[in-house]
């Protein structure tokens, strides 16, 4: 065939044919009495061989070698093409995540846009001063999108600019919740306690679920945040962490207050005497009765002011004296 046959059938130019006959990389076979160059069965083979080894990504000197030097390795060169198609793909996506950013901030006019892109390149900026003052100014005429805020608080470090960082969000009430719900998810134990931290701070029904999906967390600490949040927002489910909180003895002050700011009743009582037969729990129980309300806590303390430890006993009449 000649070039302008194969080219045709190919798909592929008849000047990068020509290209690819000076590299000696698709050479055709023989040439006519007239100089046009034909190709014979095998080299049109070899030249889809070359656009195949092209789609992914080889170089035409790699393509050469692959179809030419038998020791070239195949494997250790894919792996690299595989690496930098995962770069590329992290960059685009990069890039995309940042265009949709600037397109929900609704720009009017290209120095919003410059703006905005200056805000959110301030979010990452290696001065946590500028981090901060960024998360600052996000809450104003040029808003930053929530996710973008949720992302710079996942992985911020430096607790004041944390702290901008989540007053900026609770602003926006329940926008950021896919991101945070992604950092409740993590590997990372740092980006999970802050993920619980921020939403804790915004006072949405959004995050009052998040917050309720957290009690079955695997991660204590985040479960345990959770807890104590939800009783401050009257939610019961929060009873059984709280209860497991005083047990313990992890932040055991806070959960019986939290505790008696949801009231109590008697299986919650129950539940709580219920715990290891240990002197240390049962005074820690016997001092978070002091924050329970309600006959059921104080039917409890009666009792306990007969416990056969004496300073159990003694604080369980104390809490009682002061009831009265």
């Amino acid at each position: 065939m000649l070039i302008g046959e194969v080219a045709q059938r190919s798909g592929v130019s008849a000047r990068m044919l020509r290209h690819y006959d000076r590299l000696g990389l698709v050479q055709p076979t023989t040439r006519s009495s007239t100089g046009y160059r034909e190709y014979s069965p095998e080299d049109v083979r070899r030249l889809f061989h070359v656009e195949s080894l092209r789609s992914l990504g080889l170089s035409l000197n790699d393509v050469g070698r692959a179809l030419d030097d038998p020791s070239f390795a195949a494997s250790g060169l894919v792996d690299q093409l595989a690496a930098r198609a995962e770069e590329r793909i992290a960059r685009d996506t990069e890039l995309l995540t940042r265009l949709r950013r600037i397109g929900n901030a609704r720009p009017d006019d290209w120095e919003d846009v410059l703006g905005t892109v200056a805000m959110l390149g301030d979010l990452q900026s290696v001065s946590a001063g500028k981090r901060q003052s960024a998360a600052l100014a996000s809450v104003g005429d040029r808003t930053v999108p929530a996710d973008a805020l949720a992302e710079a608080v996942l992985r911020e470090p430096a607790t004041n600019v944390a702290g901008a960082l989540r007053w900026a969000l609770a602003q926006t009430g329940g926008e950021a919740m896919g991101p945070l719900r992604e950092g409740l998810r993590s590997p990372d134990s740092d980006v999970r306690r802050r993920a619980v931290d921020t939403v804790v701070e915004i006072s949405h029904p959004d995050a009052t679920d998040l917050l309720a999906e957290a009690l079955v967390h695997d991660d204590e600490q985040v479960r345990r945040v959770a807890a104590l949040e939800l009783a401050a927002r009257g939610v019961a489910d929060a009873f059984p962490t709280l209860i497991e909180m005083v047990h313990d003895g992890t932040n055991d002050v806070d959960a019986a207050d939290a505790l008696g700011m949801l009231g109590s009743d008697s299986s919650t009582v129950a539940d709580l005497l219920d715990g290891p037969d240990d002197v240390a729990v049962r005074l820690r129980v016997t001092q978070a009765l002091a924050s329970i309300p309600g006959p059921a806590a104080l039917q409890a303390l009666q009792e306990l002011t007969r416990d056969s430890d004496r300073s159990i006993a003694l604080t369980a009449q104390y809490i009682l004296g002061r009831r009265e």
